[in-house]
C-alpha cells in the first residue's frame, strides 16, 4: 500500500520518466534561482561585521527589495526571451 492511497505497483508503472526528468530539471533551476537571489541579495545587503542576533530594521528592507527586484528583473527577461524566440520561429 502507497502512502498515497494506490497500490505501489500501479503508481510505479504509471510514472513517465519523461515527466521525472522535466521536475528534476524544473527543480534544478529553481534551486538555481534561489542560491543567486541568497548570494546576491547577501552580498548587498547584510554587514560583514555581525553585531546582533537578529537582521536589523535596514538590512530586511534591504533584502526585501533585493528580493522583489530580482524577481522583477528575471520575470522581464523571461518575458523578453519568449518574445524573442517567438518572433525567431518560422512561419
Amino acid at each position: 500500500m502507497s502512502f498515497f492511497g494506490g497500490n505501489a505497483m500501479q503508481s510505479q508503472q504509471a510514472v513517465n520518466p519523461q515527466n521525472i526528468a522535466m521536475a528534476e530539471q524544473e527543480l534544478e533551476m529553481v534551486t538555481d534561482l534561489f542560491n543567486r537571489i541568497v548570494d546576491s541579495c547577501y552580498t548587498k545587503c547584510i554587514s560583514k561585521e555581525y553585531q546582533q542576533n537578529d537582521l536589523t530594521q535596514g538590512e530586511s528592507v534591504c533584502i526585501d527589495r533585493c528580493v522583489s527586484k530580482f524577481f522583477d528583473v528575471n520575470t522581464k527577461v523571461g518575458e523578453k526571451m519568449q518574445q524573442m524566440g517567438q518572433q525567431n520561429m518560422p512561419k
